[in-house]
């Protein structure tokens, strides 16, 4: 069931990803070619069938291949990216030569590996909680999610969306060690990682035995952090540095749920913009691009808050408090680290992977019987996300 959805889904969105390089990407001029001038490597992105796999190499992806390619040391702003993917990358390159060409095949191994062991283990985790019937629903709905575009792509994403599902099934299946060695991975991945200790200690708190023991295993939850912090401090001189190099990507630490508000701000003058019929005034902090491109994408992001904040709302009132507390607590780190020019910036992404908004969302279309159309929705979304993606415009 995992494997079919995720083939099936995968193979559209590449599909989509080349029809849109072709069509739209570089060779058709403007924005397409003036950003991946700026930000392509070649070398690293067009080394083995170019036409196929380079579609979905954009953005981030450019920096985990760097990382894998050459390490951290060259450029102290790839401090931001945590190592366990590109670690993964490498070591599955390495018997094969390490070539430009093996990473890139590499980083689409892992991604898409990663992601297909996700899913099945979420099919378990939500034929636990919710039933069997409902597992299916599940899991085509994190597979149609629009910025689902990134767990094809060489991202970090399906390996962190891997670990915290496969976290969660360990706890609620009381395999402690697995739970904490899986946060620790997760923690390795993304920062976000390391709040997994807190739903995690709540399935303790709740399991049959609550064993000390047991729960002495999620210690292992925050040590994929600070490994990467300890290499950061012995190589760079810096532990913090993920956190430092963020103001090189325009984020800054404000007050919690700051990035709420702001989101709503650039949302209304979005729509301020969109509404003048102009462009000559712009009526939010300068961002590269048109205007009305800007305008769009800060209207999506503050449209995908609204998705996160009543899904989570929904979580808490039907899944278990340790589903919760999972969104909750990701959602306040993601609120509190707003982009200037644009807020919400990678919101969508950083929803992808939370994977209990999609089991109150199949519950939410079960009850209502809507799942293949709101499936359906979700999959244009995805073909839309997709085609800007591989057209070297920026959505997330």
């Amino acid at each position: 069931m995992a494997w079919r959805i995720a083939w099936t889904t995968r193979l559209a969105v590449l599909l989509v990803a080349v029809f849109a390089a072709l069509s739209f990407g570089p060779a058709a001029g403007g924005l397409a070619r003036e950003n991946a001038g700026k930000f392509d490597e070649p070398a690293l992105t067009r080394p083995l069938a170019p036409e196929l796999l380079s579609p979905l190499a954009r953005w981030d992806a450019i920096w985990y291949l760097r990382i894998a390619d050459s390490g951290y040391g060259s450029s102290p702003v790839r401090a931001a990216f945590f190592p366990l993917y590109p670690l993964l990358v490498r070591g599955l390159a390495t018997p094969v030569g390490g070539s430009p060409a093996a990473l890139l095949a590499a980083s689409y191994l892992a991604a898409l590996a990663a992601f297909v062991g996700a899913l099945a283990l979420l099919y378990r985790l939500a034929s636990l909680e919710l039933g069997r019937p409902l597992a299916r629903p599940v899991v085509l709905l994190v597979a149609v999610f629009p910025a689902a575009v990134f767990f094809g792509a060489p991202y970090a994403e399906s390996l962190f969306l891997l670990l915290a599902v496969g976290a969660f099934l360990a706890a609620r299946t009381e395999h402690w060690a697995w739970a904490g060695a899986a946060a620790a991975g997760a923690s390795a991945t993304r920062s976000a990682g390391v709040l997994l200790l807190l739903p995690l200690a709540m399935l303790w708190w709740s399991s049959r035995q609550r064993r000390a023991r047991d729960v002495a295993w999620l210690a292992l939850a925050p040590l994929g952090l600070l490994a990467y912090a300890l290499f950061l401090g012995l190589a760079e001189g810096d532990a913090l540095r993920f956190l430092d190099v963020q103001e090189a990507w325009s984020r800054e630490l404000s007050v919690p749920l700051a990035g709420a508000w702001d989101g709503a701000q650039a949302a209304w003058d979005g729509l301020r913009q969109l509404a003048s019929g102009q462009k000559e005034e712009v009526f939010f902090d300068v961002a590269a691009g048109d205007p009305y491109r800007i305008a769009a994408i800060n209207l999506m992001l503050f449209g995908t808050l609204v998705f996160a904040l009543v899904a989570c709302v929904g979580v808490l009132r039907r899944l278990p408090a340790a589903y919760g507390a999972w969104v909750v607590v990701s959602l306040v780190l993601a609120l509190s680290f707003p982009v200037k020019p644009q807020p919400l910036m990678s919101l969508p992404r950083f929803v992808a992977v939370l994977f209990p908004v999609f089991m109150w969302l199949a519950l939410w279309c079960e009850e209502r019987r809507a799942t293949e159309r709101v499936a359906a929705l979700s999959a244009i979304g995805l073909g839309l996300f997709t085609a800007q993606y591989a057209s070297w415009h920026w959505i997330s």
